[in-house]
């Protein structure tokens, strides 16, 4: 099994940057991608970005395509997630999570067999 544990999340005002860490133990030698989701109150699950395990291919969602970068260090078992210029939309709960199939898309969340807790993020305007 994979498990994910996410940290860094808090409180910051609109244009603040904060970093997000995704750090995974267990069998991680199965992942191919990990991924970062966003789920706001009463809203569904959003895909953010995802990066390739041992490659360098990233993918961000439009609406953090500039503003958030994802990264890795393979030595450390963790991932990334750095926040530049947050908006009052970017509040949500942040998910990391590792997805072991390379069919499909990789921005479908049903594709990810292990997820961590997620850490709240709450930007104020």
């Amino acid at each position: 099994q994979v498990q994910l544990v996410e940290s860094g999340g808090g409180l910051v005002q609109a244009g603040d940057s904060l970093g997000l860490s995704c750090l995974a133990s267990g069998r991680t030698l199965d992942i191919n991608t990990m991924g970062w989701f966003r789920q706001a109150p009463g809203k569904e699950r959003e895909f953010v970005g995802c990066i390739a395990w041992s490659g360098v291919y990233t993918y961000y969602a439009d609406s953090v395509k500039g503003r958030f970068t994802i990264s890795r260090d393979n030595a450390k078992n963790t991932v990334y997630l750095q926040m530049n210029n947050v908006k009052s939309e970017d509040t949500a709960v942040y998910y990391c999570a590792a997805r072991t199939v390379t069919y499909s898309s990789a921005l479908n969340a049903a594709t990810y067999a292990h997820w961590g807790q997620g850490t709240q993020v709450a930007v104020s305007s």
